[in-house]
């Protein structure tokens, strides 16, 4: 008994130990900037980050020279089409989280457990919108045709495809409204790669000031 009480505490020890290395890590890492680059390039391509107080969406032009994501992200797989939109949100994020945890009180241990060590698949979530109003949840960042094009690279990048290269949409009832959609991604979420961390990244691909690393919402916006 005494050898299976001490076995039990060095696993409590390890565990905690591992939560504060975790946390410090995540509020140390967190705090550190990565720059802006530099460019004289013209600024002309507004995106937005956008936040519902957890989770970071990348917002961007739904048509551009460097892409139409209406041929991608298609107007037919949301509830009520409005081929008006100007605008289209992408989140990435744990697909257990999406499609089966609406609110947090309905979360499962087994979600969020699958969710925080990767054993569960990843989803994309695509909203349109035909305006956004800066706030303290919303900023809009103004980059170049060329670094929105690296943009452009990244989200596409995080899709999945079928074989004709398709994005694959989802088929579900836990759309948040009337004017979003799911699509199969790339990777898997975890404690060191979050919905965060993948928003954070897109900032970085940009060229636009980014946490060094962060799991956290919070700590993107601080920097805008």
């Amino acid at each position: 008994m005494r050898k299976l009480l001490k076995i039990i505490l060095r696993i409590l020890l390890y565990f905690i130990g591992f939560i504060a290395v975790y946390l410090i890590a995540a509020f140390g890492l967190s705090a550190i900037s990565t720059p802006a680059e530099n460019t004289s390039d013209t600024k002309n391509v507004d995106i937005y980050i956008l936040t519902n107080g957890v989770h970071t969406d990348v917002v961007v032009p739904v048509e551009s020279d460097a892409a139409d994501w209406s041929k991608k992200v298609e107007f037919k797989n949301v509830r009520k089409p409005d081929t008006t939109a100007r605008l289209v949100a992408f989140g990435w994020g744990d697909k257990g989280f999406y499609l089966n945890t609406p609110t947090w009180a309905q979360l499962k241990f087994s979600v969020a457990f699958k969710a925080a060590t990767g054993l569960s698949t990843s989803a994309i979530h695509a909203t349109f919108y035909n305006s956004l109003t800066e706030d303290a949840s919303c900023k809009k960042i103004t980059i170049t045709k060329e670094q929105y094009k690296r943009l452009v690279v990244y989200i596409s990048q995080s899709f999945k495809t079928d074989s004709a290269g398709n994005y694959i949409d989802i088929k579900t009832t836990a759309n948040y409204g009337d004017t979003d959609a799911f699509y199969e991604a790339h990777r898997r979420y975890n404690l060191f790669y979050t919905c965060n961390t993948w928003a954070n990244n897109a900032l970085k691909a940009c060229g636009q000031k980014a946490c060094l690393w962060t799991p956290m919402d919070k700590p993107i916006f601080k920097k805008y």
